[in-house]
């Protein structure tokens, strides 16, 4: 039988559902894992029933249903101030980690380099890889997980670099980055050209 994919063969299951199975083994408070202990709106549950019973049922465009886009533009052009074509700068995706590798995928090439700050979500560092791309860590420091502006800029600029990604709030040590650290963080990114990939 052929060989599978080297990408792949240091990728164990993900650390939230092991966490989740030893929190279950011993009967632990489950602090990995967020389950809610409450139904949905009874507003969204009544209009899906709706749907079900009355349709269209085919498959949704690959990059959102039309509606939904022009809605998620609205939004954006109402929060923001920054007018989004809905047919040419929104994707819908199914979750968060979807959009992630989607947002990877569409900006890194093999051999590229990734900016990631660490402590991280355990899908950057295989987002980066699946893409092709090489992960360069910078750290955070306890107690306030504050990042080294030298040590980021570093980063940034060492050649074949062509994002960062900035989860904020961060998982998993909790750190929300001051207002002067994202300007930091986004003055660099103008600075050496780089994408900003959020979470």
């Amino acid at each position: 039988m052929p060989e599978l994919s080297r990408r792949t063969e240091n990728f164990t299951d993900s650390v939230i559902r092991r966490m989740t199975r030893v929190s279950n083994k011993y009967g632990a408070v489950n602090l990995s894992q967020g389950f809610p202990d409450f139904d949905p709106p009874e507003e969204i549950t009544d209009r899906l029933s709706e749907v079900a019973k009355t349709g269209p049922h085919q498959y949704a465009l690959t990059w959102g249903a039309q509606n939904f886009r022009e809605a998620l533009a609205a939004k954006q052009a109402h929060f923001s101030g920054m007018e989004v074509d809905p047919d040419t700068e929104i994707v819908v995706t199914c979750g968060s980690t979807e959009a992630m590798m989607a947002a990877m995928m569409s900006v890194c090439n093999p051999g590229d380099k990734v900016v990631v700050f660490s402590p991280f979500y355990e899908n950057y560092g295989a987002d980066a890889i699946l893409s092709g791309a090489e992960p360069i860590y910078v750290p955070l420091v306890p107690p306030d997980f504050g990042f080294d502006a030298d040590l980021l800029e570093e980063a940034m600029k060492t050649p074949g670099v062509k994002a960062l990604i900035l989860c904020n709030p961060s998982n998993p040590s909790g750190k929300v980055f001051s207002r002067e650290e994202l300007q930091t963080i986004a003055d660099l990114a103008v600075k050496y050209d780089r994408f900003v990939i959020t979470d």
